[in-house]
């Protein structure tokens, strides 16, 4: 259900927010009431553990509290279907004119304007971080391995992957230590924390329902099996993965700490800013082949707030529309061959770059592999990540007769 651009809400949405009433994303919140789920509205909870038990979604095919949960995978587990009703009743309760949603709102408790505690929304079983941005990997075959022909040749064949660790993902703001490794040396290797802690500005999906073992999505019905969107920071230690990649791929190098923003957006929020993705040259095999072949535009930043200080930078700016290998392709590859999928399982895009220089969406490319430097607010420079700095990142749909919606901060600080 998309959102008509003239609806408001009669709960305040400050100018500029992320969490229009066109956008809703869900997530799980703790407070001093206990653990649950809810919706952004402006900078208020929508208590959606409140509304199920005073009975607002009633016939809407919810298992039994649902919303009362630390994670929303009981919700994800339910068919589009149900999704969309939940939506719909959370929408009309909250629109401007409905004055007996307001007055039911008030009733029960629902809008908490209080600071709360965001969780990681689900409980993620499995993590599967994608390669899809082909400028990003021609930057990185380049600086790694000069010479050679930056992309392999299976890059554009299919989606490339490689399972991350589900147990290190964390919600926006939990601190992010700096990894121990084994790094290339003089000779010899060497082992300690790593000298080139970076970031990677990403974009991943949360699926929903899925198939059992040995079925295949195809790529037509892959967005049926697709919640919605959140932020990624896939960081990433470069020396150690440098060492450790061949042949296997990465380990040790990202496998420390993922951040993800704590609100998923939904599919049907992101639907008024599709965009048209790159031409794929040679074209895909047929199971990779949508006829509705569609990206999202949603305009991605990354900034750096140095240690000792308060006053971020932007480093990058750069949009997802920009990705090679599109959200529905990477779902069918990962489950033709049979593999299943579960709700709350988390497909990353992999580092979103553009063709300019100041669009690249990771140290590792921005600095040249830290031969030029950044200059920082304050004065300082930053090759890599120093312990102290804080990294945001930020994502914002727009279009010409919509209301902007974004994703709120994924953030992280790196600590000793």
């Amino acid at each position: 259900m998309t959102i008509s651009p003239e609806l408001t809400s009669w709960v305040p949405v400050p100018l500029g927010s992320d969490f229009p009433i066109q956008n809703l994303p869900y997530g799980v919140f703790r407070d001093a009431a206990g653990t649950r789920c809810g919706v952004a509205i402006g900078d208020a909870v929508f208590d959606l553990g409140r509304a199920e038990s005073a009975g607002l979604f009633h016939n809407t095919g919810l298992d039994h509290d649902t919303f009362r949960s630390d994670n929303l995978n009981g919700f994800l587990g339910h068919a589009r279907g149900v999704w969309s009703m939940v939506r719909s009743r959370v929408t009309e309760v909250l629109s401007f004119d409905n004055a007996e949603g307001k007055a039911f709102c008030a009733d029960h408790h629902l809008i908490i304007d209080h600071p709360v505690q965001m969780l990681v929304p689900v409980d993620i079983g499995d993590f599967v971080a994608f390669s899809s941005s082909e400028q990003h990997a021609m930057n990185v075959g380049k600086l790694l391995r000069p010479g050679s022909d930056p992309l392999p040749p299976n890059w554009k064949r299919l989606p490339v992957a490689h399972h991350g660790r589900a147990g290190t993902v964390v919600v926006s703001g939990s601190d992010i230590p700096r990894p121990y490794g084994q790094r290339s040396g003089d000779g010899a290797p060497t082992f300690g924390p790593t000298d080139k802690l970076d970031f990677a500005v990403e974009v991943g999906f949360i699926t929903g329902h899925g198939l059992e073992r040995g079925i295949d999505i195809p790529i037509g019905d892959a967005e049926h099996h697709i919640f919605g969107m959140v932020l990624v920071n896939d960081w990433s230690a470069r020396d150690i993965q440098a060492w450790e990649s061949a042949p296997l791929g990465p380990f040790l190098g990202t496998s420390f700490a993922t951040t993800v923003s704590p609100w998923i957006v939904p599919l049907e929020a992101l639907a008024p800013f599709r965009s048209v993705p790159p031409i794929q040259d040679p074209p895909p095999f047929p199971y990779l082949i949508n006829p509705e072949r569609r990206g999202f535009d949603i305009g991605l930043s990354a900034s750096i707030t140095p240690a000792g200080s308060i006053e971020p930078t932007t480093v990058t700016e750069v949009s997802f529309g920009t990705m090679y290998w599109t959200i529905d392709q990477q779902l069918a590859h990962a489950t033709v061959n049979g593999a299943s999928v579960r709700a709350g399982d988390l497909f990353a895009s992999g580092t979103v770059s553009g063709t300019e220089d100041t669009s690249f969406g990771s140290l590792l490319e921005l600095t040249a592999n830290g031969s030029k430097p950044l200059s920082m607010a304050g004065g300082s420079h930053r090759t890599f990540l120093v312990d102290g700095d804080t990294v945001t990142l930020a994502g914002r749909c727009e279009a010409e007769g919509r209301v902007t919606i974004g994703f709120g901060e994924c953030t992280g600080t790196v600590r000793a």
